[in-house]
């Protein structure tokens, strides 16, 4: 059966006749900020001391987006005889957000935990060019990432807390057992009492 002359029309009538009394919800940007959800993918935040170069995210990239320089430094000895150690020192760490499609590779795969998701959307440039940002930049993004959330109660203790946790434990329980013998030392039978006139 044919479509009746007019139908289309007619609904798109009652659609704007249905939503024309309705009020409406306009977030007035910029005066009011958006209320974004905890876990929004702004920017990357970066920081840099728990970055040691490994290029891990570099590597990883789809888009090739993350540009790092850096140079070996030689670390002196830290004991009389030791052997002096090279160790990377980071000069550029630069994200081309034109290119970058947020995908999240890079922090997932960052070992040291480097790099964090930033809330911030505000970084428009009227140039591609100055898409690129330094690391000074990443920086500043990085204490605008919100704390993570707070773990289940019931949840098993991270392992790294848990190791730490032990060999605190370990350590006290040494510490107590050596207590424990020189108490026991010391009231002995048959051990002289440590007296001025007996060390004379």
């Amino acid at each position: 059966m044919p479509p009746i002359p007019g139908s289309g029309l007619a609904k798109g009538l009652a659609v704007t006749l249905r939503t024309m009394t309705k009020r409406a919800h306009t977030a007035q940007y910029p005066e009011t900020q958006p209320e974004l959800p905890p876990r929004s993918r702004g920017v990357i935040g970066l920081f840099e001391e728990n970055c040691t170069v490994c290029m891990l995210c570099a590597r990883e990239c789809p888009d090739w987006c993350i540009y790092i320089d850096s140079h070996k430094e030689t670390v002196p000895a830290a004991t009389p005889g030791g052997r002096e150690r090279s160790r990377n020192v980071l000069d550029r760490f630069a994200i081309d957000f034109s290119l970058c499609m947020y995908c999240g590779i890079c922090i997932e795969v960052c070992p040291f935990d480097a790099l964090f998701w930033s809330p911030e959307f505000e970084y428009a440039e009227t140039d591609i060019h100055e898409l690129t940002h330094e690391r000074d930049k990443l920086r500043e993004w990085m204490w605008t990432v919100p704390a993570p959330p707070a773990l289940d109660p019931a949840a098993e203790e991270p392992k790294e807390i848990a190791a730490a946790r032990k060999a605190v434990d370990k350590a006290e329980a040494a510490a107590a057992a050596a207590a424990a013998q020189d108490r026991a030392a010391d009231t002995a039978p048959g051990t002289p009492p440590t007296t001025p006139e007996a060390d004379a």
